[in-house]
């Protein structure tokens, strides 16, 4: 059997290999980076890393696994999320996030090293009518292509974070400047 590699992979590669096989989610907008996992000449997988969608959690510390998407290659999952934690650290993060639906069991990240963190429940906002979590406004239509149910975090890394945002912001701001 050979082994799985790492490889850089650009963003506009890896959303077509997710829009291609991910279950429930499209491409990404955006991302810090993308990597691949490959088994001799052949990719099996992707994940993307990015800013996290929790604005209580951009305190440019922390970085979210936005999307995982394999073709069901053994382990490529497991080898996707401790690589992005390997890069992260490497950038100089000190924790990282992915949510999975609340139904999955997330063995892959447990085998490889994240820890569950808090369930994240579905909610209708304001507007009782609107599916749970759903981004549609009045003023802003939108139609839900993703799931829209209770989620769980996971997390890796120094939780919780140690710092208040608005403290690390400033801080970092201020490391910017100087």
């Amino acid at each position: 059997m050979t082994h799985l590699v790492l490889r850089p992979i650009t963003l506009r590669a890896a959303n077509g290999v997710i829009a291609r096989v991910h279950r429930h989610h499209g491409p990404v907008r955006g991302a810090f980076w993308a990597l691949s996992a490959w088994r001799a000449d052949q990719l099996v997988g992707v994940a993307t890393a990015g800013r996290p969608v929790a604005e209580a959690l951009q305190d440019g510390l922390t970085f979210e696994v936005t999307r995982v998407a394999t073709d069901g290659t053994r382990n490529a999952c497991s080898f996707l999320y401790s690589a992005a934690w390997r890069v992260a650290r490497a950038m100089g993060y000190v924790r990282g996030c992915t949510y999975v639906l609340a139904e999955e069991s997330g063995h892959s990240l447990k085998v490889s090293g994240w820890t569950r963190g808090p369930k994240v429940p579905a909610r209708s906002w304001d507007r009782p009518k609107v599916p749970a979590r759903s981004w549609d406004r009045p003023k802003r239509r939108r139609v839900d292509k993703h799931p829209t149910g209770p989620k769980v975090r996971w997390q890796v890394g120094d939780w919780p974070p140690a710092l208040s945002v608005a403290a690390t912001r400033g801080q970092l701001e201020l490391e910017a400047i100087a």
